[in-house]
């Protein structure tokens, strides 16, 4: 008689509503399930019956469990999920590219935890999702999390993200919640409103369960009326409670079960256990004296306990301690833990309860004392989760002091790990258990949660509590100076600037008159950054100022990470002003990186010095070795910051294919993982995109994006009017259109704490400027003399500008070379290289200099390719309106030579030249074509003509080497 059913009863509905669930994540449609009910309703037992299938069906699984430790150490579920997983499969992080070293902060082993730029939980989330879909490709994955009720705040961070972007993954997230007020409970009940996931309530059997519940723990095939009466009476349909009073019930002799028929006893006894508190506390009753102290010990402990500390407590031989925890009674109230080795655990909460129940107070504390004890004992220096154990277990003795210090380091721990809402929780645990504790282990506690609340984002709350710290004391100043600038910096990110300026002024007012260049470094930087985000004058020069003082100061201490932060910072703020002077900045900030090995900061410093190259040379090798760099380096913000610079350089190029499939690959992911700055800056790129190819309607659409996306069009005015606006208007043949947009960027540029360039200033709007008249020689000379005009992309306008001048100064050959020169430069730049002899053309052409028919030709083949530009028509108008012959375009002039096509060559002209590679005659010609021997004539003649080539024999030539 084995007392416990083996099989799944009275759950058949839920089981098939869980299993469709399961069968669409194998075909790649995941999903979200949560199993509600309170305590005993059979959830983890439903959830093992899942499990089952999942494997049967060869799905990968991944199981873990929360903690009730209160509250619990970060992520532990999912730590216990994925080294589940990498028992039973060969899992390489190099499979997940840049995602593989974020799990480093979940698996020994993986990594680093990668960047830990921002530590940001939702890059982590994204993680995992990328895992799960990499071992359920083609097969699905299960990933199972039990007693989700205890899990820690930044787990369910994770599984909520992940419960909203499951839809197109092979993936089911199941996951076992309790029944009482938590925040897993919360989650799932409004992911369920939206629809994002199946919440499935376990209810009380009904009769009819539990009859068959109890027929299967008693191995018979029914139970009598008055069996099922009283398991009703004492149990209420909870599967738990029906499964324990059988036990008591049959333990007890009122039951038995003989022959596969049930009988009960003719004399009840006078205890009847109908109550399951009733019938553990008999059973703990009926433990021997060893079994119920070891027992006694472990429910101290936890719900769940290691065998090693049980063991150091009781003083109990292996084989001793097995034998206790697999006696008859006791393996009714504990059982091997499912997860973790030489860990076992509770059935049941009410289990631990009625041990528990056998001690009092003091003796319960006592014990706990002496259980902390021996944890510091197995695990010196309380490396892990044994840290929050230990403090646990002080609190439970009593020991105010001794837990709120442990406490504080678990808080520690946790903020480093980058689970800011665990720390917090932990922290404010500590602050209360030192409350009559000794000054500084109080302002240590409140100085760590200061710093927590800054990194959760509670930075009302961490500005309260620094007044508080001041209050306390316990810190000498210059702790506190770096406190206000950390809460400086927090102010910065969140947008709080008058409260940055407040910290920074703090923290100046408590170094003193005479403060040490290592304190001051850090303040400087943060105060710099501040100077960038208020409006006022001459902040741009304050802002240089700072950064200059922190980055030498910084060195020379050293403090290479707020070098590497002012240096960088400097490198945007005189771009405008000289780019040599910029990429030294860069070049600095890269070099202190590489010397004291800080690798994300080098990555950010190589994505600026990639688009230096880019911006002064057109290369883009460095920007995409950096992308690669990001990727091995698990920098996932700083990837797709380097893909966003590829993409706008791909624009600027002309390559517009390459810029879209770039942007559609990072805006989807950016706006997923929340990242705000960078798909504001996408959505900026699918502006300018959509500006380079002339397509209002798509412009308007990304820029009204960008705003719902709380862009500031006024911070980004260079960007919006100079790269986007501009070039658009141009398209569309409105050229007081574009310098009004110009003119905007310049305004833009011009506000004292933009530190974006390529406004046109040194390059468009130097160009139109010089075409309608308002800028003349020495307004020409003092902008192409001025550094900031040394962009690569800008000195192919600056050159045109010239030629323009040269032709009005009556200097003709000149003005051609300068077109040349213009073309050279702007090689890289294939639509602005056009669109520059589109302009300067019309000049030519009017004032009779240069070669002002070729260039409009050339231009106008480029834009009849540009679909939605004007461009072409204006072109095709000009040369009309000079005389010129203009071909028509037809079917097939797209595999016409460029070189070909520019001299007006068409597509019948080709395949007239196509032919002649066989010497063929004009007849023989006009027969494959189906024309007339005169046609070809002309044709031919065309040709000659059109290539400047002697004869037919070497247009025959010419043919042949085009093959």
């Amino acid at each position: 008689m084995r007392h416990r059913s083996s099989i799944l009863i009275g759950r058949d509905t839920e089981l098939q509503a869980v299993m469709a669930v399961l069968a669409a994540a194998r075909a790649g449609r995941g999903g979200a399930v949560f199993l509600v009910g309170e305590s005993g309703m059979g959830k983890s037992r439903l959830a093992a019956a899942i499990a089952e299938s999942a494997y049967s069906a060869g799905m990968s699984l991944m199981r873990g469990r929360a903690s009730a430790i209160d509250p619990m150490a970060p992520f532990r579920p999912l730590t216990e999920a994925l080294l589940s997983l990498l028992r039973s499969e060969d899992v390489q992080p190099a499979a997940l590219g840049p995602y593989g070293p974020v799990l480093g902060r979940l698996l020994p082993g993986w990594g680093d935890g990668g960047s830990r730029e921002g530590d940001s939980l939702v890059i982590l989330a994204e993680a995992v999702l990328r895992l799960t879909g990499l071992v359920g490709r083609d097969r699905g994955c299960l990933l199972a999390l039990d007693d989700l009720q205890h899990a820690d705040a930044e787990t369910l961070a994770v599984l909520e993200y992940l419960i909203d972007n499951l839809d197109l993954q092979p993936t089911l997230l199941l996951g076992a919640i309790r029944d009482e007020p938590c925040a897993a409970l919360r989650i799932a009940r409004a992911a369920a409103q939206r629809g994002q996931c199946v919440l499935i309530e376990l209810n009380q059997l009904d009769r009819a369960g539990l009859a068959a519940l109890a027929a299967s723990c008693l191995d018979v095939a029914a139970v009598p009326p008055a069996v099922t009466d009283l398991l009703w009476a004492g149990s209420g349909g909870n599967p738990f409670m029906i499964e324990e009073l059988v036990a008591s019930m049959a333990e007890g002799g009122l039951i038995t079960a003989t022959g596969g028929v049930v009988s009960i006893a003719e004399e009840l006894p006078a205890t009847l256990p109908t109550t399951v508190s009733r019938a553990l506390a008999q059973r703990v009753e009926a433990l021997s004296p060893q079994a119920r102290d070891l027992l006694t010990v472990a429910a101290v402990l936890g719900q769940r306990f290691p065998l090693t500390v049980v063991q150091r407590v009781t003083g109990l031989s292996d084989r001793e301690l097995l034998s206790l925890l697999h006696g008859d009674l006791a393996a009714q109230l504990v059982a091997p833990d499912e997860t973790t080795a030489d860990w076992y655990a509770f059935h049941h909460q009410l289990s631990r309860e009625a041990v528990l129940a056998q001690i009092d107070k003091s003796a319960r504390a006592e014990l706990a004392a002496t259980l902390a004890d021996a944890v510091e004992q197995v695990h010196p220096g309380l490396p892990d989760a044994w840290c929050q154990v230990a403090a646990t277990l002080r609190r439970a003795a009593g020991q105010h002091g001794a837990a709120g210090r442990l406490y504080t380091e678990v808080g520690k721990r946790a903020l480093a790990q980058g689970a800011a809402g665990s720390a917090v929780a932990l922290l404010d645990q500590a602050w209360e258990l030192l409350r009559h504790d000794e000054a500084a282990s109080r302002a240590n506690a409140l100085e760590l949660l200061v710093h927590a609340l800054a990194e959760a984002g509670e930075v009302e709350r961490a500005l309260d509590s620094v007044a508080i710290l001041d209050q306390v004391g316990g810190l000498d100043p210059r702790r506190r100076a770096h406190l206000h600038t950390r809460l400086g910096w927090a102010a910065a990110v969140a947008g709080r600037s008058a409260d940055g300026i407040v910290q920074v002024e703090a923290a100046r007012a408590l170094l003193g008159p005479d403060p040490a260049a290592e304190d001051t470094a850090p303040i400087d930087v943060v105060a710099a950054h501040l100077a960038l985000d208020i409006p006022g004058p001459n902040l741009l020069a304050t802002a240089e100022r700072l950064g200059r003082q922190a980055a030498e100061a910084a060195e020379t201490v050293p403090l290479p990470v707020v070098a590497c932060q002012a240096w960088q910072l400097l490198g945007a703020i005189t771009r405008h002003r000289d780019p040599e002077e910029a990429t030294a900045c860069l070049e600095r900030a890269r070099s202190v990186a590489v010397r004291h090995q800080l690798p994300i900061w080098e990555i950010h410093a190589l994505i600026r010095l990639g688009n230096d190259d880019a911006l002064r040379t057109g290369a883009l090798d460095r920007l995409e070795h950096t992308r690669e760099l990001a990727s091995a380096a698990g920098a996932i913000t700083a990837r797709y910051q380097a893909e966003a610079s590829i993409a706008l350089h791909s624009i600027l190029r002309g390559e517009f294919d390459t810029a879209r499939t770039l942007i559609d690959g990072v805006l989807p992911a950016t706006t997923r993982l929340k990242l705000l700055e960078t798909t504001q800056y996408v959505l900026l790129l699918r502006a300018v995109l959509a500006g380079h190819q002339g397509r209002r309607r798509e412009l308007d659409e990304a820029l009204a994006e960008f705003r719902a996306w709380h862009g500031d069009p006024a911070l980004h005015a260079p960007r919006i009017h100079g790269l986007a606006g501009s070039f658009c208007a141009l398209l569309e043949e409105d050229r007081p259109r574009a310098l009004v947009e110009l003119a905007r960027a310049l305004d833009g540029e011009d506000g004292e704490s933009s530190v974006f360039h390529l406004s046109g200033r040194h390059g468009l709007h130097l160009l139109l400027t010089v075409l309608c008249g308002q800028t003349g020689r020495a307004a020409y000379e003092e902008l192409a003399a001025n550094p900031a005009g040394g962009l690569r992309w800008d000195r192919q306008f600056a050159c045109f500008a010239r030629a323009v001048l040269l032709g009005r100064e009556g200097r003709g050959e000149e003005a051609a070379e300068a077109v040349f020169e213009a073309l050279r430069v702007g090689q890289p730049y294939e639509m602005s290289r056009h669109l520059g002899l589109r302009l300067v053309g019309e000049e030519a052409l009017r004032a009779g200099w240069g070669e002002p028919v070729d260039w409009l030709r050339t231009a106008e083949s480029y834009f009849h390719r540009l679909e939605g530009s004007s461009v072409a028509g204006a072109c095709r108008a000009l040369l009309r309106k000079a005389g010129v012959r203009v071909s028509q375009h037809r079917e097939g002039a797209g595999g016409i030579p460029p070189g070909l096509r520019s001299v007006g060559v068409t597509v019948r002209e080709f395949e007239v030249l196509r032919l002649l590679v066989g010497r063929l005659g004009n007849r023989e010609i006009a027969e494959r074509l189906h024309l007339s021997p005169r046609t070809v004539e002309r044709h031919v003649s065309n040709l000659i003509t059109k290539t400047g080539l002697p004869n037919r024999i070497a247009l025959s030539e010419y043919a042949a080497d085009l093959d």
